[in-house]
Order: C-alpha cells, then structure tokens, then sequence
C-alpha cells in the first residue's frame, strides 16, 4: 500500500517536472550551446582552407605594394591559420560553457548573449540555416564579419 502511494507521487511529480512549457519559453542558448559543440572541430580541420582563401581575398582587395604581396602570403597564411585553429577551440569551449546555462534558460523566456560572437557573425564556407539546427563551419575568424 505505501509503495503505491510511492509510486503515484513520483508519478505526479514526474507530470508536473514534465509538463507543457509556456510557448514563451527560448531554446535559443540550449540550441547556440549545442551547435558549437558539435560543429567546432569543422572550424579546426578547415582552417587551412579559410586561410587561403581569406590570403587570397586580401591579396586581391587591397593595394599592397609588390613587396608585401611577395613577403605575406606565407606568413600569413600561417598566422591566420593559428587564429583559425585557436578560435575554432575558442568555439568549443563557450559551446561547453554555454550548455548548463542553456538547460536552465530553457524554461524560461529569458536569453543568454552569445560568449563567442564571431561563430555567430563572421561568414563560413558551409552556411546552411533552417531554424532547428544551423549547419555553420569553417567560420574565418580573421575577417571581420
């Protein structure tokens, strides 16, 4: 007998932990948290790609003289991958430091701002948004976005 009244309290209370969320309540820290968890090694393993062509861009954009466009490219396209790699850790990371506080802000109406907004901002050679989970990497963390 108590362990039926056990059973229909826990049962209760699973109902009401469980129950229908008001529709003001905002996935978006929980969604922003899971995407740069799951797509920052993207960031990392393309950065040699994004560095060329971020080289490439500025090398065509700008009006250097003979001297820097044969002195830059190398260097460069290894500093640029270095800063590719690191913010790529960068994005990793704040997707982990975003996650608790997603689950928390789930269930209310209330949003975090983005720890990293280059991930957000900056362009990417994969783009694809629907809403439910945005496909982003590859960011160039060296350009402005």
């Amino acid at each position: 007998m108590a362990l039926n009244r056990r059973v229909a309290a826990a049962l209760v209370a699973f109902c009401f932990a469980f129950s229908a969320l008001p529709a003001a309540a905002t996935p978006d820290t929980l969604k922003r948290s899971i995407e740069n968890l799951t797509q920052w090694p993207g960031d990392i393993i393309l950065a040699p790609v994004t560095s060329t062509l971020s080289i490439y861009n500025n090398l065509r954009d700008i009006d250097d003289s003979l001297g820097v466009r044969i002195a830059y490219p190398l260097p460069g396209w290894i500093w640029n991958t270095m800063v590719n790699v690191g913010a790529g850790v960068l994005r990793g990371l704040t997707g982990v430091l975003e996650l608790i506080p997603g689950l928390v802000l789930l269930f209310t109406e209330a949003d975090m701002d983005p720890l990293f907004d280059p991930a957000d901002e900056n362009e990417a050679l994969v783009d694809f948004e629907n809403g439910i989970y945005d496909i982003k990497f590859g960011v160039d963390y060296t350009t402005a976005g």
